[in-house]
């Protein structure tokens, strides 16, 4: 008989928190993984300098997949999407594929501004919140991007009926803007209406909102 193989393992940190971390989580789950989490300790000190935008190298979220270990975003978006090509984490077309990589690789690598200014917080709500300049110009960006792959390829996704790597990428984006109230365009409301009523981004709410409070530097942070 055929050996039972072991489920995958997801490291990741703090649901409320961890923009990166939902990012990965989001990515296999839509690949249909079997997978379960490690959640690293608030005293860790890699994640900790993740939550607080300290280090420039990322290894939160970490897949260890079989005798596989891979860490970054994009690294593991691009592993899944070899281990389960009919899942449709990119786009069939050559060029829509193209398309989702740039956009996707656009947030992996920029935004810093926003991230700044509206840091990922699931349990917090701030009306009224204050936009500054420069994450200004990151919101409509991101709101023009959004606005662009709807227009484009028909919606409510970002490249049409299925999400794709570009959705899990933005997802948290959407999250901050409901968190601080941000004000945007009929499109780009819809788009966040649509990512977080997916029941993956229902469960992973869920699961912030019944974490454990220990993260107080990062409250007093934000």
């Amino acid at each position: 008989m055929p050996q039972a193989t072991s489920p995958a393992v997801l490291t990741i940190s703090s649901k409320n928190y961890s923009s990166w971390s939902l990012r990965g989580w989001l990515l296999a789950r839509l690949a249909g993984i079997d997978f379960v989490e490690n959640v690293v300790s608030p005293d860790d000190p890699s994640a900790r300098a993740e939550l607080l935008l300290l280090s420039s190298s990322i290894l939160v979220p970490a897949l260890k997949h079989d005798d596989v270990t891979v860490w970054d975003t994009l690294a593991i978006a691009e592993y899944l999407n070899e281990l389960k090509p009919k899942a449709g984490l990119l786009p069939a077309d050559r060029a829509a594929r193209a398309h989702c990589r740039a956009i996707s690789g656009e947030m992996h690598s920029g935004f810093s501004a926003l991230r700044s200014a509206l840091p990922m917080n699931l349990r917090g709500h701030f009306p009224g919140f204050k936009v500054w300049t420069r994450a200004q110009a990151d919101i409509d960006r991101i709101c023009a991007i959004w606005n662009d792959c709807i227009n484009r390829y028909g919606g409510p996704f970002l490249f049409g009926k299925k999400p794709t790597i570009a959705d899990a990428m933005y997802a948290p984006v959407t999250t901050r803007f409901r968190t601080y109230d941000v004000k945007l365009d009929r499109v780009s409301y819809a788009y966040c209406d649509t990512i977080l009523a997916m029941p993956e981004m229902q469960e992973w709410i869920a699961g912030a909102k019944a974490e454990p409070l220990e993260y107080d530097e990062l409250e007093a942070e934000f």
